[in-house]
């Protein structure tokens, strides 16, 4: 599955409005283990090995939701929220679904998400996420993991990069739909997506969403 993704940034200072955009592509499809091993074959330095220790402090909890220990990595978590997120048909715009404003909250409990079942005959669908966060992030990335009756079926990469602390910004990502989709039926209610939020190495928490169609 491959996915593509565009950033883009405002945040107001003393001077007015700041706005850059960014844009990056970014493709995965690994295992977790196989993305620690090739992780620290790229970069047998001390930056890979507190990237695959805050991997492995990700991993501990392993489909459940959660924050960081580190007192700095709170209060970015604290400061951060989900103001709204969509997903429309790639190719002619129309919007399948939309959530409403997730806060502290989604790192405290699994959240729902009921997806209309026509979203899965999409060749490619767009997400967009428009959030908010209160303090400055100097990588920001997510590692999200499917499962399917708790099993690892893909992981997925996003990189953002830096974040303006007080700043609100629009994420979106291209995902193309694998060649074959299984049943509806069997999916709803047995997928969740795990997302880890990182800066840079450091972890700041985790979320869990459950997937129904209908």
């Amino acid at each position: 599955m491959e996915a593509k993704s565009e950033r883009k940034s405002e945040a107001k200072g003393a001077d007015g409005d700041d706005y850059f955009e960014r844009k990056s592509l970014g493709f995965s499809k690994q295992t977790a283990d196989d993305a620690a091993a090739a992780a620290a074959a790229a970069e047998p330095d001390a930056g890979a090995a507190a990237e695959a220790a805050a991997k492995r402090n990700a991993d501990e909890d392993e489909g459940n939701v959660g924050v960081s220990d580190a007192e700095a990595m709170k209060v970015v978590a604290d400061g951060f929220s989900i103001n709204s997120m969509n997903m429309r048909n790639a190719q002619n715009g129309r919007v399948l679904w939309e959530s409403g404003t997730w806060g502290r909250e989604m790192f405290e409990q699994e959240m729902d998400a009921h997806v209309p079942r026509s979203i899965l005959a999409c060749k490619a669908v767009s997400r967009e996420i428009n959030f908010t966060s209160m303090s400055e992030m100097k990588a920001f990335r997510l590692v999200q993991k499917v499962f399917f009756q708790g099993m690892v079926m893909e992981e997925w990469r996003f990189d953002f990069g830096f974040v303006i602390p007080g700043s609100t910004n629009s994420w979106q990502q291209v995902i193309k739909a694998a060649d074959e989709m299984m049943d509806p039926e069997l999916l709803s209610g047995n997928i969740t997506i795990e997302t880890s939020f990182f800066d840079g190495a450091s972890f700041i928490a985790k979320s869990l969403v459950r997937i129904f169609y209908d």
